[in-house]
């Protein structure tokens, strides 16, 4: 299926937990295509209902909800609250980004009421209103294809296959979007490393032009490069930020699973432990570094204080 392909389904009705970032276009982009979106955020500012309940109360049977909550136990606690105010045929898609193992419990806790669960990867972050958001749905095939209608609605126009993938039972979803996040990760360090090099290099004068370069007709261009060179045009040296990054669960969990599965990832796992090294100050690691150096060979070290050693650095 291509082009307007949101206009060709028949509209449904959904209610949207959580109006933050994504849920907020997400919720514009639905409406642009037609279909009704009854939205419930603890901000009232953006919110359509006044609790989950009355929410809930504004969807006719049978009723499908989107959950896009933090997650973790906000996600818990609201599939939870859906549990009782839901009832027998009804659905709920977690589009958060929860781990993937939380999944079977949300599916079991539903489904003693009789009420289907799916879970859906979302990636396309705060540009997915324009651009569409690539989904990875895990559930059953009957539930999918319910709700397909609202799947086509979010995800970018063109072949279905090409942004979007029913990857399998409950669990499949998530895990997909962890493993892509986790690549994320691999691409976005890599990136940063070359960004660096280039910085450091006496014989490179305009790092922006080289970056903005690699746009067309080079095996690097992607849309994450194409974000860096957007982010070098507002600040050519990328000085206005701390070097502080954070990380939100995805890339830990693909670590764990590439050690539970005995898979090597260590691109993966060293752009994860990047972002540890990002949070520090002063590692202790490399301070144990320097002290060894020192005490071996006598090399150089730098004081904690305002005035700093100096000597050899080799070694």
């Amino acid at each position: 299926m291509t082009g307007s392909h949101a206009q060709e389904e028949k509209p449904m009705q959904l209610g949207l937990v959580g109006l933050g970032r994504m849920g907020f276009n997400m919720r514009e982009r639905l409406r642009a295509a037609g279909h009704e979106v009854v939205g419930y955020d603890r901000n009232p500012d953006v919110s359509d209902s006044e609790s989950l309940a009355d929410m809930v109360s504004k969807l006719s049977a049978p009723r499908a909800v989107w959950v896009m909550v933090p997650a973790g136990e906000p996600t818990r606690q609201t599939i939870a609250e859906l549990r009782d105010l839901l009832a027998d045929g009804d659905v709920v898609i977690d589009g958060g980004n929860s781990r993937f193992s939380d999944d079977t419990r949300n599916a079991a806790l539903l489904a003693e009421n009789g009420i289907a669960y799916l879970d859906c990867g979302v990636s396309g972050g705060v540009w997915g209103k324009d651009n569409g958001y690539a989904l990875m749905v895990g559930g059953d095939a009957k539930d999918v294809e319910r709700v397909l209608p609202i799947f086509d609605a979010l995800r970018p126009e063109g072949p279905r296959e090409e942004g979007f993938a029913h990857a399998g039972a409950v669990g499949a979803g998530h895990y997909a979007k962890m493993i892509h996040n986790g690549i994320e990760y691999g691409l976005m360090q890599a990136y940063a490393e070359g960004f660096e090099l280039l910085e450091a290099a006496k014989v490179i004068e305009d790092v922006p032009s080289v970056v903005k370069a690699w746009q067309r007709g080079t095996v690097v261009r992607s849309w994450l490069l194409d974000l860096l060179v957007r982010a070098l045009d507002n600040d050519p040296e990328l000085d206005d930020l701390r070097g502080y990054v954070e990380d939100s669960g995805e890339g830990r969990w693909t670590v764990e699973e590439a050690i539970n599965l005995a898979v090597p990832a260590p691109v993966i796992s060293a752009a994860l432990f990047a972002r540890f090294r990002s949070r520090q100050d002063d590692s202790p690691a490399m301070r144990a570094v320097a002290s060894l150096r020192n005490q071996f060979g006598g090399h150089a070290v730098q004081s904690a204080g305002p005035t700093s050693g100096s000597g050899s650095t080799q070694g």
